[in-house]
């Protein structure tokens, strides 16, 4: 069944048109320059070793600059924020508003309660584009697909369309042929500035989620054995049709979608990355759910309740789009009453699973009131451990209700995730680690229950020493490439944020001696002080677990002081 569609598809594809006008291009660029570093003053460690500020500090070195393939996109460009990537939208009916095998290049569209202009005239505009085409809604697919295709419309989903079955053979044949039109043979696909193109143009603001697969399923009009035919030659069929350009297709579903086919749709979108598409989600507002145990971006859980990330699968090469969408924080039906806070752990999460491009929309984004965050953020996106300025952990215990079930997939096994569903810390080559006498404990100082939605859980961010019970500094192990890369640098410092709470300093230990001490004043308030690790700091002899090459750090209590909560520590190579 599956090589008969995909023979389906081909013929279709076989079907090119006559000598297609061209497509506009856009004199000029937008006149945003791109390769910008800080905006904001680096904090260093000062003529005494320690330097402290009040509350976080995201400050970076002046050296820094935006990765490659990275950066922020929106529907509007903005210089002032360094969003330099707009959106082009189109829905299908106008670009294919009759069975002829062309594309219109001047009717206008709508859809999700947006209209659109004729792509030409979005084609004039100046700088670089992402592409949407909202294909499946009752109103934006051609009326002709649907009498041809003899296909019922399945709904309505949360904003009130109807939608086509987009893994009908003869609706997906048409949806593909309208991609070759429009990529190939207008050859958009090879246009440098099409930056990239969600895909498949399914369902809800074209985002692949199975609300209208379930629907189908519960109408028993769908089965899994046909969902699935049409599934495994979908993303190949796009793929191939755009061949060196393939890396510009980013798929827009997500990991254990909910879907109506139990553990058969769970790594579906896994799939779709494997096939060689790059992939997005849509909420890392909700920064603890759902997204710890995460395939399609290499995310795994372990078993002390750490995420790991595979870098080595392709979907991290560099050459692919890994995306996601922080804007919802008092928009999209959100409220929160500590909008910084939402904003730092979305972005924390957009890091942790090595984000290379976010959406944004300066103002719910709350750009213009965290700048110096926002900053920091555009020059970490799609840095590796080999070219970032900073490697970085957040202590923290925080639930992902989405595992909390006591059957749960792959982690039936008490022993895959003793503390499931809590999840520690969120970290970025610098990994927290428990061993006897660095024991970090769980704390009640900075609770946050449900932002958002009581699917968010509740997040105690901050990790505390117990001198008491012999644990008195936590040991931060070094990514080995990190560690590599900072062995040249003119000076390491560690920022460590910490609450400035009861008496005695603390310093950090490393295999080259001890740094100046921090000295607490007992304000009771978030500092972050900034402390100079002396040279040889990430050497890994003597301080490597056995069996690794990664260096280790330790921040230690003096002797006798007070137990230190620690929230956030981040090791640069000035």
């Amino acid at each position: 069944m599956a090589l008969a569609a995909t023979a389906a598809v081909l013929a279709l594809a076989g079907c090119t048109m006559t000598a297609p006008e061209p497509l506009p291009t856009a004199a000029g660029g937008d006149g945003i320059e791109l390769d910008i570093g800080p905006r904001h003053p680096f904090v260093d460690a000062g003529p005494t070793g320690v330097t402290i500020v009040d509350g976080d500090d995201w400050s970076l070195p002046d050296w820094v600059r935006p990765a490659a393939n990275s950066g922020y996109f929106s529907e509007d460009a903005d210089a002032s924020e360094l969003v330099a990537v707009r959106s082009i939208d189109v829905s299908w009916r106008q670009l294919r508003p009759t069975p002829e095998k062309t594309i219109d290049p001047t009717a206008s569209g709508s859809a999700q309660g947006m209209s659109f202009d004729g792509l030409d005239a979005q084609l004039r505009e100046p700088g670089d584009f992402w592409m949407r085409i909202f294909a499946s809604g009752k109103d934006w697919a051609p009326r002709w697909v649907v009498e041809e295709c003899g296909v019922s419309t399945y709904g309505p989903d949360y904003d009130g369309q109807r939608h086509l079955p987009i893994w009908d053979e003869c609706v997906w044949g048409h949806l593909v042929d309208t991609y070759r039109m429009l990529f190939v043979d207008l050859g958009l696909a090879a246009d440098p500035r099409l930056r990239f193109v969600y895909v498949p143009g399914a369902f809800t603001w074209a985002e692949y989620d199975y609300e209208m697969v379930t629907a189908a399923v519960d109408a028993g009009e769908l089965d899994e054995e046909t969902y699935l035919a049409w599934y495994r030659h979908a993303w190949t069929d796009l793929v191939s049709l755009f061949g060196e350009h393939a890396d510009k297709l980013v798929f827009t579903g997500e990991d254990y979608p909910w879907g109506p086919f139990g553990a058969a749709d769970d790594l579906l979108a896994r799939e779709a990355v494997d096939a060689g598409m790059g992939i997005r989600t849509g909420i890392t507002e909700l920064s603890n759910f759902h997204l710890s145990e995460a395939p399609a971006y290499g995310s795994r859980m372990q078993p002390d309740g750490h995420m790991v990330v595979d870098e080595t699968l392709p979907i991290h090469s560099g050459r692919y789009i890994v995306a996601t969408e922080n804007e919802c924080f008092t928009d999209c039906g959100y409220e929160t009453d500590d909008v910084y806070y939402a904003v730092r752990q979305a972005n924390l999460k957009a890091l942790q699973l090595r984000m290379n491009w976010m959406y944004v929309v300066p103002g719910p984004s709350y750009m213009a009131e965290y700048r110096e965050h926002w900053d920091w953020l555009r020059l970490s996106l799609g840095q590796t451990a080999a070219t970032s300025a900073d490697a970085w952990a957040a202590f923290r215990d925080a639930e992902d209700t989405y595992w909390a079930e006591p059957e749960s997939g792959p982690f039936d096994d008490p022993e895959s995730w003793r503390d499931r569903p809590w999840v520690r810390n969120l970290e970025r080559w610098l990994v927290q680690v428990d061993e006897p006498g660095s024991i970090a404990h769980r704390t009640d100082v900075d609770v946050h229950a449900h932002v958002f939605e009581e699917d968010n859980g509740v997040a105690r961010e901050g990790l505390s020493t117990d001198a008491a019970a012999g644990d008195t500094g936590f040991v931060l192990e070094v990514d080995p490439r990190f560690a590599s890369a900072a062995s040249g640098s003119a000076s390491i410092v560690l920022k460590v944020t910490y609450l400035d709470a009861g008496a005695g300093s603390f310093a950090v230990d490393t295999a080259a001696g001890a740094s100046p001490s921090v000295a607490r004043t007992h304000s009771g308030a978030w500092r972050t002080a900034t402390i100079a690790l002396p040279d040889g700091a990430l050497a890994a002899s003597g301080t490597a677990a056995p069996g690794t090459a990664a260096p280790r750090i330790r921040i230690s209590l003096a002797e006798g002081a007070d137990d230190l909560v620690v929230r956030f520590a981040r090791l640069i190579r000035a």
